[in-house]
């Protein structure tokens, strides 16, 4: 049926698909076809705001959908009539790749907010709107664990569809291995169930998912567990700028495992270096991202550089920390930040590369990413100029083949090997057959 609607009645928007969209004109075109809970409006920039304003996206109309075949329709009425559009959840995607302006429709998902588990709490139906926190919250009610990443606000699928590290990464792998299927909306509007059967496009999503349409919803793993099973060690070690190369070098020491069951125990060599502060205890499963709360402060700009690395060295963290030093001294940048993940490893490299799209599941043992934090727009070319330069000095010592950059974290001028790895020829491939007019184009486009 969406088809037959692109094809009688959506043809009139060709004339303004290149200026200004108004919102009283789509409602006019397109609000019979929705359900009566989706919403078309205008953007506001407040009600619509993002983690980082850098290169953000400013549509001419928003429509919030009711349903999930409300996403297909749109869609339809989209490609039909050649209008841009971005697909929205929590809005942290951070790089420069967004080409959105007042010629376009940005869909905000948020409304799709459902999470539902099944009755033996092993798997779970996640909303594409839904955030990380609400699966959270849900999953530590239901009695269960699901993997997600490890910053409330972002929206949980999108987080999961670049590949997904997070907080159970050592015991239940990436949040792409958890996937057990999502409804998918493609380039031809229509709204389809993808699963391991479809095997090319089930490859390409996990890992490259935005290229290939729009996850109104998927079926996660989860993993049912006691009120015990909640708590885990969390916590800041903070030490002065004197401790740099010792902390790094410990880091670089540290064997994670995928269950440090013995708490404090297992990270003493830390707890040796001397922190000037000890803020670790024992926490249940809605507070493990309490850490990363600053991530969910809309606004201003952020324009991120990522790196992934092979290994810590600590000459190089110590450039790096004295660059930091240099920047913040600067008026309006004390919010900048440099930040380093590190999980174990084992369970994720028990699934073969091949297995999904996701790159660098065994070269990289470490992402680092620099954020150049700003709200005075005077600062722009000197905070990317800065954010450029770290980003250079990790390079320089990857110990890898290749740069390589994870996509959920890269700043847009990457090249497609730097994200994707070996996987560009075949996901090429896969784009040719499932969206040949590259429909899907706003983020890292293959």
């Amino acid at each position: 049926m969406a088809g037959r609607i692109v094809l009688s009645l959506f043809a009139t928007g060709f004339a303004y698909a290149a200026a200004a969209l108004s919102p009283a004109h789509v409602n006019r075109d397109l609000r019979s076809f929705l359900s009566s809970s989706a919403v078309i409006d205008g953007y506001n920039a407040t009600a619509y705001a993002r983690w980082s304003n850098f290169d953000a996206p400013h549509p001419g109309v928003v429509i919030s959908p009711g349903s999930e075949q409300d996403v297909a329709t749109i869609v339809s009425y989209c490609t039909s009539n050649k209008i841009p559009f971005l697909t929205q959840s929590g809005a942290h995607g951070w790089a420069n790749t967004f080409q959105l302006n007042e010629s376009g429709i940005l869909i905000n998902i948020k409304s799709l907010d459902s999470v539902v588990f099944n009755a033996n709490k092993t798997e779970v139906t996640v909303g594409g709107g839904v955030a990380i926190s609400d699966v959270i919250s849900a999953g530590s009610k239901a009695g269960a664990l699901v993997q997600t990443g490890n910053c409330n606000c972002v929206g949980a699928l999108g987080a999961i569809l670049g590949g997904g590290y997070g907080n159970l990464l050592g015991l239940v792998g990436f949040g792409v291995d958890n996937l057990l299927s999502v409804n998918l909306v493609l380039a031809n509007g229509t709204l389809a169930n993808i699963t391991p059967k479809d095997k090319d496009l089930w490859w390409a999503l996990r890992g490259a998912g935005p290229n290939f349409g729009i996850v109104t919803s998927a079926k996660v793993k989860s993993y049912p567990v006691s009120s015990s099973g909640q708590t885990a060690w969390f916590g800041q070690l903070v030490y002065s700028g004197s401790k740099v190369e010792e902390v790094v070098q410990t880091i670089q020491n540290t064997t994670l495992k995928p269950k440090m069951s013995e708490g404090r125990a297992a990270f003493m060599a830390f707890l040796e270096l001397g922190p000037s502060q000890d803020t670790t205890t024992e926490l249940q499963y809605p507070h493990w991202n309490d850490g990363a709360a600053s991530f969910c402060e809309k606004g201003g700009y952020k324009p991120s550089y990522s790196v992934g690395l092979a290994n810590m060295h600590p000459t190089t963290w110590r450039q790096v920390w004295n660059e930091y030093v240099s920047w913040v001294s600067i008026n309006g940048t004390g919010n900048s930040i440099i930040l380093m993940e590190a999980y174990s490893l084992e369970k994720a490299r028990s699934f073969a590369p091949s297995s999904s799209s996701f790159a660098w599941r065994n070269d990289v043992n470490f992402n680092a990413v620099v954020i150049p934090w700003y709200y005075d727009t005077r600062l722009g070319s000197k905070a990317q100029s800065w954010g450029r330069k770290v980003r250079n000095m990790w390079r320089e010592t990857d110990d890898l083949a290749a740069p390589a950059s994870y996509v959920n974290f890269a700043h847009g001028d990457e090249t497609l090997h730097t994200v994707y790895g070996d996987n560009v020829s075949r996901l090429k491939k896969v784009k040719k057959e499932i969206d040949p007019n590259s429909v899907f184009n706003q983020w890292f486009e293959i």
